[in-house]
């Protein structure tokens, strides 16, 4: 049974760096919004044009993935999931394809937040977030209830790489996943 690996946090909680360091540990294909918003539309996309550009890119990925997992493939979801709905849209289309969904949380301080988005934001191949929309942002996330049983990935200190490492991966592997609900 395909596992579909749902990476979910604010921004700049480290969901990208941990999406690549589970594709590199594990035989799943990753797929992240902001990096295919970043290729598609540039680094810096028309703010009266974002939502529709989103839209576009999540219609995209959405189409793509359940294909993946129909061919018995598993899936690195990196789609921020800052909303509960989009959670739950998601682990139904995973009951329905018959897969197992494993919802992974990312958190750390807005402060820390902030320094990794300015530096992300160096980089020419990222999807650059200025301050404004940071500010605006970093409330819209709904962190996932316990009935969700979000597995807790901390986010590390500053100096050291965003993401979990080998320990806390081998321990999310002994976790029971989080099943989606049985398709009709």
């Amino acid at each position: 049974m395909p596992t579909i690996h749902m990476i979910c946090g604010p921004l700049g909680s480290g969901k990208t760096t941990f999406a690549r360091h589970l594709e590199g540990e594990l035989p799943a294909l990753r797929f992240t919004h902001d990096e295919w918003m970043a290729i598609v539309y540039g680094q810096d996309p028309p703010r009266d044009r974002f939502p529709d550009f989103f839209q576009r890119i999540s219609t995209l990925i959405n189409s793509l993935w359940p294909k993946c997992v129909d061919l018995g493939w598993d899936v690195i979801l990196d789609l921020n999931f800052w909303k509960r709905r989009q959670r739950e849209e998601v682990r139904e289309m995973v009951a329905a394809h018959r897969g197992t969904a494993i919802l992974y949380r990312l958190d750390c301080a807005k402060a820390l937040a902030w320094q990794r988005i300015q530096k992300r934001n160096s980089d020419p191949r990222a999807l650059h977030i200025a301050p404004a929309t940071f500010e605006a942002l970093w409330p819209q996330f709904e962190p996932p209830g316990p009935d969700e049983a979000a597995r807790e990935v901390s986010a590390p200190q500053a100096a050291q790489p965003a993401c979990a490492g080998a320990k806390t991966l081998a321990r999310a592997r002994r976790l029971a996943p989080c099943q989606g609900r049985q398709a009709g």
